[in-house]
């Protein structure tokens, strides 16, 4: 393994460790907890690409899954996948490989990668609100009320930062080699 790689897979490896500290930082609104868990996968497909940038969501969801407390409110283990919350933690993959999808093909235009991270964040809106109405046994309607709605205003702002944040890292990680 070349160093090149080496370094590769330590950034992976320490953008995983940056999504699952900022993680379980949340304030707790309504059903779902705001998290800055969405802000964090944003910065990571930003900066290392799709592939790169979804494979550190998964650590993060798997470092989740064997009981480190890097999920929302400090919480982990298979019954949060199971739970109310889990298939906003599953669309977060998806939201990584759309996101990622057009910032990988549309770097130096911004207005295409905001689009594509509002489809990211859209997917992870869907996987998860489609999972809190079938857990919670709640309608449609009342699941786009508590898992969707209240937090349309903070995920637009989160994309915004990531839009500025983002390219910066990345433009560094190029200049340093690091990037590819």
């Amino acid at each position: 393994m070349n160093k090149s790689k080496a370094y590769q897979l330590a950034i992976i490896g320490i953008v995983a460790a940056v999504i699952s500290i900022l993680g379980p930082l949340s304030l707790p609104i309504g059903v779902i907890p705001i998290s800055l868990t969405t802000f964090a996968i944003l910065i990571a497909v930003y900066s290392l690409g799709m592939k790169k940038g979804t494979i550190s969501v998964l650590i993060y969801i798997l470092l989740g899954l064997v009981g480190l407390p890097v999920f929302s409110g400090f919480s982990s283990g298979p019954a949060k996948l199971l739970g109310p919350t889990g298939g906003y933690i599953i669309g977060y993959v998806f939201m990584a490989l759309a996101a990622g999808f057009f910032i990988d093909r549309f770097f130096d235009k911004w207005y295409l990668c905001f689009i594509g991270m509002v489809i990211g964040t859209a997917f992870c809106y869907g996987i998860g609100t489609t999972w809190l109405s079938y857990q919670a046994n709640m309608s449609a309607s009342a699941a786009l009320a508590a898992g969707v709605i209240p937090f349309i205003p903070g995920d637009l702002l989160k994309i915004i930062i990531a839009l500025i944040i983002g390219p910066q890292i990345r433009k560094r990680l190029i200049k340093a080699d690091l990037f590819n």
